[in-house]
């Protein structure tokens, strides 16, 4: 089969091009595609050419290459795939947007629905300080215009799998579309396991409003005998770093070998945010280290809270410092039933092995949907109700599939 991969854009390493770089792994001969490709490390794309858009030679594409969101349906539509057998998408924005005709396999990984014009809206705009006037008011009708769009897109995706069943979740409430779930692979092989631990908190995270380290740090101020450590920069870092009592110490970004030290000796890592699946959360398990989460979003998928085998952390309900300084007090009484040996199976339960099976077991499911049909009508009779028996068809529904 002839494979094209598009992806949304390349600017930084993130979770998303974890993804991508296993996805390459399972097709190793495919072409990529991508609206931008500004990305350093080239060994998370195999060291392959990307086949990039009009948007890549704008003006300020590098650092701005948001700024053209209103364009870029248009691009991903420009991208010719009419020679490929199965078009894979890795999406979180536009790429599920390609066009695709009927002979042709569409499969897209939603890494999250095209949420700023979805659930999260309203904090986007916030986050952004378009709530008010003339800006405002043409950011949400791009943002109409680009959600009727994006529900559109979806018609020509023959099979979605998202990354969590949070995504899922959102998946059926914006397309009414079931999805397969497969979680984010996490290169375990980077993270040593480490029995002893410091005694200090941790927590990582870049300093933006929906990450609630701002929480965390009330917490730690309540309770001054308590130590933690805080890695990370954005825009609250200064509000945050003036508030810090004398037992927080904030150490703006780091390397990623001293975010490792400080993630294998951290007593627990403290996990604030609500997102539809955080690695750092897994990494921390990955070190042998107890994870202190809110219980929502992906952490209920990759955190086993005490009261379950073999737990690996402690979930908090409610977003406030009350909530998060009980889970630590919690935390603190029932940590010896966490083991560092339990922290690290759990991980390795997400590792990339484990990602590139289940996404094949599913693109072979996808393309025996889709081809059944075909096959069935190419058959005669004879060889139809062999193969009927062979594989456990359901004859009735095939016949009228075909």
């Amino acid at each position: 089969m002839k494979v094209a991969i598009v992806h949304d854009w390349l600017v930084a390493p993130g979770g998303a091009e974890k993804v991508l770089e296993q996805i390459i792994e399972c097709f190793p001969d495919a072409d990529l595609f991508s609206i931008v490709d500004f990305l350093e490390d080239r060994k998370l794309l195999a060291n392959k050419p990307v086949t990039t858009s009009f948007i890549q030679r704008l003006p300020f594409a590098r650092s701005r290459h948001r700024a053209y969101l209103p364009l870029m349906p248009f691009a991903v539509e420009q991208f010719d795939l009419s020679s490929y057998d199965l078009i894979i998408t890795s999406s979180s924005s536009i790429a599920k947007g390609v066009r695709v005709g009927p002979q042709q396999t569409h499969i897209s990984y939603v890494h999250a629905p095209m949420c700023y014009v979805g659930d999260l809206q309203h904090q986007y705009l916030r986050g952004a300080n378009l709530l008010r006037g003339p800006k405002s008011w043409a950011a949400r009708v791009m943002l109409h215009y680009l959600r009727g769009w994006d529900a559109d897109s979806t018609t020509g995706v023959d099979h979605l799998i998202a990354n969590s069943q949070s995504v899922a979740r959102r998946v059926m409430k914006a397309y009414r579309r079931d999805a397969a779930v497969i979680p984010p692979p996490l290169d375990v092989r980077k993270f040593e396991l480490r029995a002893h631990k410091d005694d200090f908190y941790l927590s990582a995270s870049r300093m933006e409003p929906h990450e609630r380290i701002d929480l965390i740090v009330d917490a730690f101020n309540a309770t001054p005998q308590r130590k933690l450590i805080v890695i990370g920069d954005g825009p609250q870092m200064a509000s945050i770093r003036a508030k810090a009592a004398a037992n927080v110490t904030m150490l703006g970004d780091q390397p990623f070998d001293v975010f490792i030290d400080y993630l294998q000796r951290a007593r627990a890592f403290v996990f604030a945010a609500e997102e539809d699946f955080s690695m750092v959360p897994l990494e921390a398990q990955a070190c042998g280290t107890p994870v202190i989460a809110f219980g929502r979003g992906g952490a209920l998928e990759t955190i086993v809270p005490v009261g379950e085998r073999q737990p690996t952390g402690v979930f908090f309900a409610r977003q406030t410092a009350m909530a998060i300084r009980d889970a630590i007090d919690r935390f603190e009484r029932l940590h010896k039933y966490i083991t560092p040996a339990a922290c690290r199976a759990n991980a390795e339960r997400f590792s990339a092995a484990v990602f590139r099976h289940a996404f094949m077991a599913e693109v072979t499911r996808a393309i025996s949907a889709v081809d059944l049909p075909e096959r069935i009508a190419a058959m005669g009779r004879g060889d139809y109700e062999s193969a009927t028996q062979q594989h456990g068809w359901d004859g009735d529904a095939a016949s009228r599939r075909s």
